[in-house]
């Protein structure tokens, strides 16, 4: 089995609802166990900013898929889910980046692992620190935390735990 970690992220209501979604997507798969999950955060957007705020978390996942399979597994579940391909860094329904598979540098046409960003997104870090903090990132030979540590407090600042108004999901 494959050890992966995957970021969720939305920010198209019900936000909450489509990270759900995602997960129950995932369990679907006889090839695919969800072994923890990250508390939700609230973040604000990167890149484009003229949109809504996000929520987003990480998973850890056990998988006999290779990696482009997985790969093409999320992308159908976005699809399944109904996001729609526009502005980069843009509003999406859902989004599912694989973050790291086990401890392998990849790099295709397709996919690039570890995440060619996370080691500078704090939505990406923190939640990722929840689910393991002294996991390695192989290309910088660095623990989760010890990166997370060399992000900015500016953009740690738009990271906030979610929780759901009046016990509603959002």
């Amino acid at each position: 089995m494959n050890t992966v970690y995957i970021a969720l992220g939305s920010n198209i209501n019900p936000r909450s609802a489509y990270l759900n979604q995602a997960i129950d997507n995932l369990r679907l798969s006889e090839h695919i166990f969800v072994i923890s999950y990250s508390p939700i955060y609230e973040t604000e957007p990167v890149g484009y900013l003229e949109q809504e705020n996000f929520l987003n978390m990480v998973i850890e996942i056990e998988t006999s898929l290779e990696p482009l399979d997985l790969l093409n597994y999320c992308k159908g579940i976005e699809k399944k889910i109904g996001r729609k391909r526009g502005v980069r860094w843009g509003p999406r329904v859902i989004d599912l980046d694989i973050l790291l598979y086990n401890q392998e540098n990849i790099r295709t046409e397709q996919l690039i692992v570890p995440h060619p960003r996370m080691h500078e997104r704090a939505f990406v870090l923190i939640p990722l620190k929840d689910v393991n903090p002294s996991l390695n990132i192989p290309s910088l030979n660095k623990s989760v935390a010890s990166v997370l540590d060399e992000v900015t407090t500016q953009e740690k600042k738009g990271v906030y735990k979610w929780y759901p108004s009046n016990g509603e999901n959002e």
